[in-house]
C-alpha cells in the first residue's frame, strides 16, 4: 500500500505544474464575455481585505460580531471552541497555547505554526512570534473573527503553516454602546465602543483576582480607526494597543491533582508574573481602476514583554521586545474568465532578548552546577524579509473555478551576541558536570528561502451545495529563539524551514434553515524542529495527520437555533528518536496533547422580543500527555449557559453561568520530569452585567 508520505508528496508534486498551466491560461485569456462567478481570492474586497469564510476556497470558518457579543469571552478559549479543528488551551490568566489541525504546540517555535493577523496584517514579524499572541488582539470586541485551516503560506506568508487566525476589529458601522460586567474573584470588565468625532473607537478593560492563589490580572485593549477618501483612494487607518499585567500560576503536580478540592486552588509559583504591551499602526489604501484594483498597506508594530520563567529551575527572568515595519502591495486584474492578483510584502525588524537569573538554582548538584545565576542570554536580531506572490482565479466552466497561488519568500537574520560567546557562566568561568546549560553562539547571519504553492478547485452542484478540493504547502522559518538561545554546548543550530504538505476536500450546503460545511484532510509535516536527547535544536522530525471536520447550523423559528462544530482526527509521529527531558518518540505513536475529538454544540432561542438564551456543551477528548503514550488525560465536558434580557430599546441585562455543573477538570494537562502536572480549570461561576446601546 502506498504510504501516506508518498500520497501527500505525489499530490503536491502536481501543484507547481498545475499552477504554471493555470496562470498561463489566465494570462493569455482575451476579453471575452463576462462570466458571473463568485470571487474567491483574498484581497479582492472593495473595503479592507477579508478572509471571508463564506467565499474563500478551503476550510474557512468565521464568527460574527453577534456570536462574539453573545459569548462575551473572558479568554480566547471560550470563543474558539465554536470552530472545528481549533483548540486554544487556557493556561494561567490570559496565557494560552494554540492548535489548528495539530497537537497543542509548545516551546520556542510553537507560535510560528499559526499566523495571527489583524485586518489581514501579521500581528508579529516572522521569526519573533509570541506563543500567547492572542492576548495582543482585541477578540473580545471584534466585528469578525476568521480562521483558515490548513497551510495558508501561499496566500498569507510564512508562519501560516497549519493555518491562520484573522481578527477584524471594525465592521461597516460602530454603534455607541458600553457595558459593565461583574463576577466572582473580584472579576470586572468595562467596555466602550462608538464614534468620537471622525474616529471609531473600541476599548475594553478587564481584571480579576483569579480563582487560584496569586493569579490575578489586569488587561486593557484599545482599537481606533479612521476612514476617509482622497482623490481616487479609499482608506482605513487603524491603531491598536494592548497592555497585560498578570500574576501567573504554575502547574499543580500529582496524578489528577486538579480534582483535589484544596490543591486545585493553590499556586506553587506565587511570585511568577507576566507584563506585556503591544502597539500597531496600519493604513489600508484602495484604488479602483479600469482593469481592477490596487491595494497598499504600510504598517508598524512595537511590542515588549517581561516574564518570570517559573517553569524552569532557577526561574530566570526574560525580557524581549521588537519594533518592525512593513508594507503589502497588491495589484488585482479582472479578466473575462477570471482574475489575477499579484503583489509583494516587505518587512524589517529589530528585536532583542535578555535572560537573567538573580538567585542560585536549588535542587540537585547537577542543576545547581549547570544552571548558574547571572546573565544567560543577551542579544539583538535584525531581520529583513521580502516576498512576492500571485493568487489567481480561473473560471473553467460556468460552475467550476480553479484557484492557484504561488509565493516566494526570503528572510535574513543578523544576530549580534551582546554577552560572552560560548558555554560559560556570566563571568567566563566553566560550569561543572560537563558545562553550563546555556550556550551563546557567536555573531552570525542566517537566511531562509522558500517557494510554496496552493491550488484548489470548486464546483457548484446546485444553488445550495458546493464541493471543493485543495492541495498546498505551508512553511515557517526557524524562530530566533530556536537559532540563538541554545543549550548544552550546541554552538550552531543548523535548522531549516519547517514544512507542511496537505490535501483536503469538502462540501458545503446552505439553505434557509440548514447550513453544513464538512472537510476531510490529510497532511504531513517535514523538517519539524524539536530538541533532541542532547539538548540540541534539530530539524529532522516528521508528523502525520488526518481527520474530518464538521460545522453546521440548523434553525427552526419555533424551536431555536442549533449549531455544532466537531473535529475527529488522528495526529501521529512519523519518526523514532530520543528527545529532550527523557522523551522517547516512536513512529506511529499519537502526538501528545492532540485529542482525537474536539466538539461543541450550542442551542439558542429567543423568547419574545425581550429575552434570548444559549446553552453550550463543549467537549475536549482524551489525549496522551507524553510522546511515549504512557500518560493520559481522560478529557472533559463542560456546560455553559448565557442569557440576555432587553429592559428597554437601549438597555440590556445579561448573565453567564460558566461550568454550570461544577466539573473538576484541567485546562491543560502535561507529563514532564516524571510527574503529572495540570492547570486546574475554573469552578462554577456566574457573571452578570448591563449594557447600553444607542
Amino acid at each position: 500500500m502506498t504510504s501516506m508520505n508518498e500520497q501527500v508528496r505525489s499530490i503536491y508534486s502536481v501543484v507547481l505544474t498545475s499552477l504554471a498551466l493555470s496562470l498561463s491560461a489566465i494570462a493569455s485569456e482575451q476579453n471575452d464575455e463576462d462570466i458571473d462567478i463568485e470571487e474567491i481570492i483574498v484581497l479582492a474586497e472593495s473595503e479592507v481585505a477579508s478572509l471571508d469564510m463564506r467565499s474563500e476556497l478551503g476550510s474557512v470558518s468565521s464568527l460574527s460580531s453577534e456570536i462574539i457579543e453573545r459569548t462575551r469571552p473572558a479568554h480566547p478559549h471560550e470563543l474558539f471552541v465554536r470552530i472545528p479543528g481549533v483548540w486554544v488551551t487556557k493556561n494561567s490568566g490570559q496565557e494560552h497555547l494554540t492548535a489548528v489541525r495539530s497537537a497543542v504546540l509548545a516551546g520556542p517555535g510553537a507560535c510560528g505554526a499559526v499566523l495571527l493577523l489583524e485586518n489581514n496584517l501579521p500581528v508579529r514579524p516572522a521569526g519573533f512570534c509570541n506563543v500567547n499572541g492572542l492576548f495582543e488582539i482585541n477578540t473580545e470586541q471584534a466585528a469578525r473573527v476568521e480562521v483558515l485551516r490548513g497551510p495558508a503560506s501561499p496566500l498569507l506568508g510564512s508562519n501560516a503553516l497549519y493555518g491562520a487566525i484573522n481578527v477584524n476589529p471594525f465592521g461597516t458601522k460602530t454603534d455607541l454602546g458600553g457595558s459593565i460586567e461583574l463576577g466572582p474573584n473580584n472579576a470586572r470588565q468595562g467596555r466602550f465602543e462608538g464614534q468620537v468625532g471622525p474616529l471609531l473607537v473600541k476599548f475594553v478593560d478587564s481584571a480579576t483576582d483569579g480563582y487560584r492563589d496569586s493569579t490575578g490580572h489586569d488587561q486593557r485593549k484599545l482599537n481606533i480607526a479612521s476612514r476617509s477618501s482622497l482623490a481616487d483612494w479609499n482608506s482605513e487607518t487603524t491603531f491598536s494597543a494592548t497592555a497585560l499585567d498578570q500574576q501567573t500560576g504554575g502547574y499543580v503536580r500529582g496524578f489528577e491533582a486538579y480534582r483535589d478540592k484544596e490543591l486545585r486552588f493553590t499556586n506553587p509559583n506565587p511570585n511568577a508574573y507576566r507584563q506585556a504591551n503591544s502597539t500597531r499602526v496600519a493604513s489600508h489604501w484602495f484604488r479602483s481602476h479600469e482593469a481592477g484594483e490596487l491595494y497598499v498597506a504600510p504598517y508598524a508594530r512595537r511590542s515588549n514583554m517581561t516574564f518570570l520563567q517559573h517553569f524552569l529551575p532557577g526561574q530566570p527572568l526574560e525580557k524581549n521586545d521588537q519594533s518592525s515595519v512593513g508594507v503589502v502591495v497588491v495589484e488585482s486584474r479582472e479578466f473575462a474568465r477570471g482574475n489575477i492578483a499579484f503583489g509583494v510584502q516587505l518587512e524589517s525588524m529589530s528585536a532583542s532578548l535578555y535572560q537573567h537569573q538573580s538567585n542560585p538554582t536549588t535542587g540537585s548538584a547537577f542543576l545547581q552546577a549547570t544552571r548558574p545565576k547571572g546573565t544567560h542570554y543577551r542579544y539583538n536580531v535584525h531581520s529583513t524579509s521580502i516576498a512576492g506572490f500571485v493568487n489567481a482565479s480561473l473560471n473553467l466552466a460556468v460552475k467550476t473555478t480553479l484557484a492557484p497561488s504561488l509565493r516566494v519568500e526570503r528572510i535574513d537574520y543578523e544576530y549580534d551576541n551582546l554577552h560572552l560567546d560560548g558555554n560559560t557562566k556570566y563571568d567566563g568561568t566553566v560550569c561543572g558536570f560537563g558545562g553550563c546549560l546555556y550556550t551563546r553562539p557567536a555573531d552570525r547571519n542566517d537566511n531562509f528561502d522558500q517557494a510554496v504553492a496552493r491550488i484548489g478547485i470548486r464546483h457548484v452542484l446546485t444553488e445550495e451545495s458546493t464541493v471543493w478540493a485543495v492541495a498546498g504547502r505551508g512553511f515557517r522559518p526557524p524562530q530566533t529563539t530556536e537559532l540563538y538561545r541554545l543549550q548544552n554546548g550546541q554552538e550552531i543550530a543548523d535548522l531549516g524551514n519547517e514544512k507542511l504538505t496537505s490535501f483536503e476536500a469538502g462540501v458545503r450546503f446552505d439553505s434557509d434553515f440548514l447550513q453544513i460545511a464538512s472537510s476531510l484532510f490529510l497532511q504531513r509535516a517535514d523538517d519539524v524542529i524539536f530538541r533532541d536527547a542532547e539538548g540540541f535544536n534539530v530539524s529532522d522530525g516528521e508528523t502525520e495527520g488526518r481527520g474530518v471536520e464538521v460545522e453546521c447550523q440548523f434553525t427552526i423559528e419555533e424551536v431555536g437555533r442549533l449549531t455544532f462544530a466537531g473535529t475527529f482526527a488522528n495526529h501521529e509521529y512519523a519518526f523514532t528518536r530520543n528527545a529532550a527531558r527523557g522523551e522517547s518518540i516512536v513512529s506511529g505513536n499519537q502526538i501528545d496533547s492532540a485529542p482525537s475529538t474536539l466538539a461543541s454544540v450550542q442551542w439558542s432561542r429567543s423568547f419574545g422580543d425581550h429575552s434570548d438564551v444559549e446553552l453550550e456543551i463543549a467537549r475536549v477528548g482524551a489525549h496522551y500527555l507524553n510522546a511515549a503514550n504512557t500518560a493520559r488525560y481522560g478529557g472533559h465536558t463542560l456546560a455553559n449557559l448565557r442569557a440576555n434580557h432587553r429592559l428597554s430599546p437601549n438597555w440590556t441585562a445579561f448573565w453567564r453561568a460558566m461550568n454550570l455543573f461544577d466539573a473538576r477538570y484541567s485546562d491543560r494537562a502535561d507529563f514532564a520530569f516524571g510527574s503529572y502536572r495540570y492547570f486546574p480549570g475554573d469552578a462554577r461561576r456566574l457573571f452578570v452585567g448591563i449594557e447600553f446601546r444607542q
